[in-house]
């Protein structure tokens, strides 16, 4: 089972990660600015949703790695480490934008289905869940393929939080991200530290 001290930092790292504007909140921002709450909503939830084929997934992988080899773990940790301090880096220096591109009027089922095959299918997602979760996981607090299960649960639920708000003042929101560059660049800047700092936190050996 998953301590306070971890669910606490997790949740943090979560909430602060599904608010840094990206392709699926910039898309649900499209969608509420110009369908409104129903079509939003329908967006956030597909997004949300497909978090379940990636958490399957990183549970499996994880879990693998786990059985094979302790060794083999700390490589994938440290691999993740890396590879979370190049994204927060990439995040730290972007430049998120609401695009117009996505303002074709579809029916919220279209909407839901569209959003969560996007997710299921974008690559970068699966690669950052295999990063991601494992430096929350610790064997030491029982079985660690529940662990990720609890894991996806608390992310789906941080994004679907933070999803849901922004697509219901999606207008309002919209606006700011649009308009103002300097709150945009913070956001990306806030994200891109927390990445770092995890990175940074699970490359330090743990001490016995």
């Amino acid at each position: 089972m998953l301590d306070i001290k971890t669910v606490t930092l997790f949740l943090t790292a979560s909430f602060i990660l599904a608010i840094t504007p990206g392709p699926d909140i910039l898309y649900v921002i499209t969608r509420g600015m110009t369908q409104g709450k129903r079509a939003a909503l329908a967006a956030a939830t597909g997004f949300t949703l497909g978090n379940i084929v990636h958490t399957f997934f990183a549970v499996v992988g994880i879990s693998a790695i786990l059985r094979a080899s302790a060794v083999a773990f700390t490589i994938v940790k440290l691999a993740g480490a890396v590879y979370l301090i190049y994204i927060g880096y990439k995040t730290f220096k972007a430049k998120g934008k609401v695009s117009g591109d996505n303002n074709k009027i579809l029916s919220a089922k279209a909407i839901f289905i569209q959003s969560i095959t996007a997710n299921v299918l974008n690559p970068k997602v699966a690669i950052f869940f295999l990063a991601f979760f494992p430096q929350f996981v610790k064997p030491q607090n029982g079985n660690t393929s529940m662990q990720m299960i609890q894991l996806g649960i608390l992310f789906m639920f941080s994004a679907f939080t933070v999803f849901s708000i922004v697509g219901i003042f999606s207008g309002t929101i919209g606006d700011k991200l649009k308009n103002n560059e300097k709150l945009n660049s913070k956001l990306h800047q806030i994200a891109g530290c927390v990445l770092i700092g995890l990175g940074i936190l699970i490359a330090i050996p743990e001490k016995s």
